[in-house]
């Protein structure tokens, strides 16, 4: 795969490709690239809030990537392991880098699952990943994580409001409650009524 030199960021174009690429049904594809264009426009609808300087390309890009790594966790059947779910950030990680993809954006993929996982979070949860931080640490993995919280790839498809997330986050242990908070104080919370009308999807 080809990309700009100066910035090692994708084209629109090219991110698409990929996911034709990697996804291994139409149904796939149709879910996971839905999810990916939604989580780009929660971002970039945040980004006026996050106090500038964020890498604008950068962020569009982590948002339409962030999620190859599902496509890996499909069956024979078209179902996904979800037992093993917590895995597709560092399969998509993988998957990007073996494409050729730089670091910078790979990183996307295994930096913004939940508010982060901790090597605490690994050993206490015996989480089916190395032991290691994946943690975001730019503001535009932050950005882009924190807009991932805000839809859910369920059976439909949903807009989660911050309110309920923060219900479905507590059971991970209170510092993730006061991460996410931190996050709604950071960058505000999206327009969703707007978003769920365009999509035309519901808010849980």
């Amino acid at each position: 795969m080809t990309v700009d030199h100066r910035t090692a960021v994708p084209s629109d174009a090219q991110i698409r490709a990929l996911h034709e690429r990697f996804a291994p049904s139409r149904q796939a594809m149709r879910l996971v690239w839905t999810h990916c264009r939604i989580v780009c426009d929660l971002a970039e609808q945040l980004l006026d809030r996050s106090g500038g300087g964020l890498d604008v390309a950068l962020v569009r890009a982590g948002s339409l990537l962030h999620d190859v790594g599902v496509y890996r966790l499909y069956d024979a059947h078209g179902r996904i392991d979800q037992e093993n779910y917590v895995r597709h950030g560092v399969l998509g990680h993988a998957l990007l880098r073996q494409a050729g993809l730089p670091e910078s954006i790979a990183r996307f993929c295994s930096r913004h699952t939940g508010v982060g996982i901790t090597r605490q979070d690994v050993r206490r949860q015996s989480l089916p990943i190395p032991v290691a931080d994946y943690t975001a640490g730019t503001a535009e993995e932050h950005l882009v994580m924190y807009a991932d919280k805000f839809h859910s790839k369920t059976t439909p498809p949903t807009f989660v409001s911050a309110a309920a997330y923060s219900v479905t986050v507590r059971r991970f242990g209170v510092d993730k409650v006061d991460r996410f908070a931190a996050l709604v104080e950071r960058f505000g919370e999206p327009d969703l009524p707007a978003l769920a009308r365009r999509h035309r999807q519901p808010i849980t």
